[in-house]
């Protein structure tokens, strides 16, 4: 029997009206803009594993990730965690029992956090919120527990924010996430603010909470490097869409899109040194006004007339014409 997915998500998108103010199109004779960021995006997260969402600025991998926690409603698909529709408004309740399972870890750790509190009213809120935890000396002990978790010492609870590093800021929320007992986490690239050396750090600190505590990981990343040492599955998204997805190991050793071959090829790697390598060439198109058919056309190695024409579905885990046609070694 196979098991049901812990996170489901089934063609989702979201457009942006990006429009002049209603007077000035007046004025301009100018129409409507619109914005696509998600089109048609689906996959699926099992229970104790991390998923990573990875492309270049612009393709729409934190638009996904705050759609499935709900901070950003779509404009169209279905996003259900652990069998609660997040998009449905008659499972309202259900989704607010849900609440406490998900948490987000964001980008920034200078901005994600209210500088005018301490760091152990920080962690307690989803405490209180959630109320979890009764009476003011629990908290302050549970508290304590969670700063030791993340690597910290349960005094710097008595600090601010601005008093620690961004590495240390960011196992603040780390543990500002766990303190609700969540189960499944949003992490919208928690480590690209910070120094080579502490998101190795940060990083085999998530893996092991993940180990410890069974947490299932949606992982959006623009680092390839980053995503090989955390991704059970990687996705590819480009310019909206999901080009590729596949498992860590095989995307890594045998890829098949074009655009995930360009990418690979643009991380630093010593055993690929006296290889010819192609850069990534060229930049993600103005989503305004995307090119026809793949909209990856313009920068593609294999592209042939059908490209230019036809949108290519998702087949076998790759959307590609020239890989589906076997122009493309698999």
């Amino acid at each position: 029997m196979t098991e049901t997915p812990f996170v489901q998500v089934r063609d989702l998108k979201r457009v942006f009206d990006v429009s002049k103010p209603w007077l000035n199109r007046v004025i301009e004779s100018a129409p409507k803009q619109y914005l696509k960021a998600v089109d048609g995006v689906s996959f699926d997260i099992r229970k104790g594993e991390t998923f990573a969402l990875v492309g270049e600025s612009g393709s729409g991998k934190s638009t996904v990730a705050r759609m499935v926690v709900g901070l950003l409603p779509p404009s169209g698909g279905t996003v259900s965690i652990d069998g609660v529709s997040m998009t449905d408004a008659a499972a309202a309740q259900e989704r607010q029992r849900l609440r406490r399972r998900i948490q987000m870890i964001f980008q920034d750790p200078y901005a994600s956090l209210n500088p005018r509190w301490r760091v152990g009213r920080i962690i307690a809120e989803p405490i209180r919120a959630f109320d979890i935890i009764q009476g003011d000396r629990e908290i302050e002990g549970r508290v304590g527990e969670l700063l030791s978790l993340v690597g910290l010492h349960p005094d710097d609870g008595k600090k601010f924010p601005h008093e620690f590093s961004g590495g240390q800021r960011q196992r603040i929320a780390i543990a500002r996430a766990l303190a609700s007992n969540a189960e499944f986490i949003v992490c919208d690239e928690p480590t690209s603010a910070l120094d080579v050396s502490v998101q190795a750090q940060i990083l085999n600190l998530m893996r092991d909470l993940q180990q410890k505590f069974g947490l299932t990981y949606l992982f959006i990343s623009h680092n390839l490097a980053v995503v090989r040492h955390m991704a059970s599955r990687i996705g590819v998204m480009y310019l909206g869409r999901l080009v590729e997805v596949s498992e860590g190991k095989q995307l890594f050793s045998a890829p098949r899109h074009p655009y995930t071959k360009m990418l690979l090829d643009a991380v630093p790697d010593l055993a690929m040194v006296g290889k010819a390598r192609e850069g990534v060439k060229g930049e993600i198109p103005n989503p305004i006004s995307p090119p026809s058919g793949c909209t990856f056309h313009p920068r593609c190695p294999l592209v042939f007339d059908r490209c230019r024409v036809e949108n290519p579905p998702v087949i076998d885990g790759v959307a590609c014409h020239a890989v589906n046609q076997g122009r493309a070694a698999a």
